[in-house]
């Protein structure tokens, strides 16, 4: 069936890790990573669009996220992370172009700029810069941390998000929540997440912003960066740093789209992806 998707098992860092995967293994691979707090489901539609276009894509869940283990040792470091994305490439015949959104956009140019060889042909940043407003992440980091003690229904939890999101209009059937909500003995609805995430010394919102910059002044393979136009996290100063950082980066700006730009505007950044990709292909 085009666009179709289907569970793969992958060995991550000590942990077993859970993708999407869809198309051809023997054309060009594309990795998605999802934000902090989301599971591969949020890739979906884009995901399948790739491998409509021919490619073949893998739509990981992140360690502590989604149906992928949570790590035994609370380990949810950015070193961690990496492991994770190097057992995947490890996997792979070929080294894939890498989209991250967010936390994954962190630990892919991470990945890119901290590892030795190539690992990557491609890095597509969705609204992520070594520069980011701290406010702006204050605010995501707060949204996420709320809710602690779970839903009642997953209605309260589609209440919770269009409070977040009001500018989006709110789904008239919230079930699609259900991916990203796990159900717990007490009868209540959870994020999907490891709510340890956060709590470790060790969390990745508490890397310097030195070491991404340092990592993206090594980053020599074709980069994009789109971002959301009322983005709440990056500024156009930070995207005009990231242009000197990394030169020869590509930037698109995605309008009326915030922080989430793929759940914001697929349409527009499926386009922006895909012309990318095939300039890459030429």
């Amino acid at each position: 069936m085009p666009g179709s998707l289907k569970t793969r098992h992958l060995q991550g860092y000590g942990i077993q890790l859970v993708a999407s995967e869809g198309g051809d293994a023997s054309q060009p691979s594309v990795v998605l990573l999802h934000g902090g707090g989301q599971t591969r489901h949020a890739w979906n539609k884009l995901a399948k669009t790739l491998v409509n276009a021919g490619y073949h894509v893998l739509s990981l869940d992140l360690r502590g996220h989604g149906d992928s283990d949570w790590a035994p040792d609370g380990d949810y470091s950015s070193d961690a992370f990496m492991e994770d994305i190097r057992c995947l490439l490890r996997q792979l015949p070929d080294p894939p172009v890498l989209v991250g959104a967010s936390l994954g956009g962190l630990m892919s140019l991470l990945t890119v700029g901290e590892t030795e060889g190539v690992t990557a042909r491609a890095l597509v940043l969705v609204d992520i810069t070594p520069k980011i407003d701290m406010e702006g992440r204050g605010r995501i980091i707060g949204f996420m941390q709320s809710n602690s003690r779970g839903f009642a229904s997953v209605e309260e939890a589609a209440d919770a998000v269009a409070a977040y999101l009001p500018h989006r209009p709110k789904p008239k059937n919230p079930s699609g929540l259900l991916r990203n909500l796990r159900l717990k003995e007490d009868g209540r609805y959870y994020w999907h997440w490891d709510p340890s995430f956060f709590s470790g010394a060790n969390a990745t919102h508490n890397d310097p912003e030195s070491r991404y910059e340092a990592a993206a002044r090594k980053v020599r393979i074709p980069t994009l960066l789109v971002r959301g136009e009322h983005s709440e996290l990056v500024s156009e100063e930070a995207v005009k740093h990231f242009l000197e950082v990394i030169p020869g980066a590509e930037y698109v700006d995605v309008s009326g789209a915030r922080h989430m730009v793929v759940g914001d505007d697929n349409d527009a950044f499926a386009g922006a992806a895909l012309d990318f990709l095939a300039r890459l292909d030429h």
